[in-house]
């Protein structure tokens, strides 16, 4: 009699049923569809939330809490955001002995200070963050690297807002990658994607496409805020 070749190679096809001896002759549908397999992950498809190039959210469960986490705090993160935002975090107790800081400096573009940029800005605000923000403390015109720089020198993070008003003003300037590497080296730079996509921001700004970062598209900008506020504000030791 001839033997069943299903344990070894699988009928989940009806090519893979014909091939088989002693299912040849049967009908296809007497075995389990692919349909009825239990379900599972691919590591490929995943790959890109675990590898840092996108959004530390995509495709996670919010269910971590990162040790700055207040106690009591109802915002949870998922394990990629942890990993994206710890280095974040580390960089900033680092700094938080330096006087006379801001606790974040907004990058954003210019169509943006009165819509997404001042929505974010005012978030944050209401959960006790202090903001170097544009329309407050960055002359207009000036360099973008240069006010990123100085902001960053005067700030514990830096929040870049990308929206697709930035990506224009990135493209239209020229930033180069090399300059860019200066100031993401420091890991002290998150990226905030609202209303565009990672993929959008790569076609730019390859370098900044590639640091993870919290996207609108995946929660709301005030719980975004929270997490923000979370991450560097420095509660007092006593």
């Amino acid at each position: 009699m001839a033997k069943c070749t299903a344990p070894t190679y699988g009928h989940r096809t009806a090519s893979g049923a014909a091939a088989c001896p002693a299912c040849s002759s049967r009908s296809y549908r007497s075995y389990t569809s692919y349909d009825s397999y239990p379900s599972y992950s691919s590591p490929y498809t995943s790959s890109a939330n675990n590898s840092g190039n996108r959004s530390s959210s995509s495709g996670s469960t919010r269910s971590s809490k990162p040790r700055w986490s207040p106690a009591g705090s109802s915002i949870f993160y998922t394990p990629a955001e942890v990993r994206t935002l710890t280095p974040v975090r580390e960089n900033i107790e680092n700094r938080s002995s330096l006087p006379d800081l801001r606790d974040v400096f907004l990058c954003h573009a210019w169509d943006d200070r009165q819509g997404a940029a001042k929505e974010l800005h005012d978030l944050l605000e209401s959960n006790g963050v202090s903001v170097w923000f544009s329309e407050k403390d960055v002359l207009i015109g000036s360099s973008l690297l240069r006010e990123i720089d100085k902001g960053l020198t005067k700030s514990r993070v830096g929040i870049v807002l990308v929206t697709p008003a930035l990506l224009r003003r990135l493209a239209g300037e020229g930033i180069a990658d090399k300059e860019l590497s200066v100031l993401l080296a420091r890991d002290l730079l998150v990226p905030i994607v609202h209303n565009t996509t990672y993929e959008a921001l790569r076609d730019v700004s390859p370098l900044l496409g590639s640091r993870s970062g919290l996207s609108t598209s995946e929660e709301a900008m005030k719980d975004i805020a929270a997490k923000l506020a979370e991450l560097v504000v420095i509660e007092p030791r006593y």
